[in-house]
């Protein structure tokens, strides 16, 4: 263990992507450079920074100008899509032009708490998905308390030529094989250190090492140790290393795979150091 900052101990050289986080967010307002900072000495080099509306994938796109670690995505999250006026789509096209802008997302559905009404979030899901392939760019899926709907919806409007990722993954290992069908990755949360996350403790244990990604989805979801505290990109080692000890292999091994996963569909330039 790294014990200035109580993290799993990458060897030198080796990296990791957290694919999932939200740096644009007022819990890092005070000490967003420390946070990045912190991540990038740790050996989490790369950080993908997610937007769920209009603002946030402006913000998000302006952190990856200001951070040579930092990639963005845009999208409108399902909370996000009542009212969404048919301009939004011009300037999600707009912003998805600058190169450091790696995917839409997060699109998807939520069923759970329903900020905005069902038959909305379906018809900004669909345009969404359309957009992502008219731009060549991957997708980044919401799945929540819908994943029938969204493996129907993903289902006919595949194939996906960039791919795509069911974020901070929730289902069991007969979705997650559903989801390799499409060529999908699957995006293990800190979740998955938690004593009782029997399920996606199997999915990570069996799902193909060329289809995992890591991400923190933070500030929220932080793994054990610093299970409910602001989460950080550092903790996604936490992430990496239970991992490793769920297949028997060796966290140098996680974290190279994952990151060889992450390069390829998100078109990262490498971060290891020269």
């Amino acid at each position: 263990m790294n014990k200035q900052k109580n993290l799993p101990e990458l060897p030198p050289g080796i990296t990791v992507v957290d694919t999932h986080c939200h740096l644009d967010m007022a819990d890092y307002e005070v000490d967003r450079q420390a946070v990045i900072e912190e991540a990038v000495a740790a050996g989490v080099t790369r950080l993908i920074t997610i937007g769920i509306d209009l603002q946030s994938s402006r913000r998000a796109r302006l952190l990856a100008d200001c951070h040579p670690a930092v990639y963005a995505t845009v999208g409108i999250h399902p909370h996000h899509v009542a009212g969404l006026p048919d301009t939004t789509y011009d300037e999600l096209k707009a912003l998805a032009a600058h190169p450091k802008v790696v995917a839409i997302g997060e699109i998807g559905l939520d069923f759970v708490k329903c900020y905005a009404p069902p038959d909305q979030q379906r018809t900004h899901f669909q345009r969404q998905l359309k957009l992502a392939r008219e731009l060549g760019l991957p997708v980044i899926i919401h799945d929540r308390g819908a994943h029938e709907e969204i493996m129907a919806a993903l289902t006919a409007a595949a194939p996906f030529p960039a791919g795509g990722v069911m974020h901070c993954f929730s289902g069991d290992l007969h979705l997650a094989e559903q989801v390799l069908t499409l060529g999908f990755h699957i995006s293990v949360p800190g979740v998955v250190t938690f004593n009782k996350a029997a399920e996606l403790q199997e999915v990570a244990r069996q799902v193909p090492l060329a289809s995992l990604l890591l991400e923190t989805d933070c500030p929220y979801l932080a793994p054990d140790p610093w299970r409910g505290r602001r989460n950080k990109p550092a903790y996604v080692l936490h992430t990496a290393q239970r991992i490793a000890e769920l297949r028997g292999i060796s966290l140098q091994e996680v974290a190279l795979r994952t990151t060889e996963n992450a390069e390829r569909l998100f078109r990262l330039d490498s971060g290891r150091p020269s």
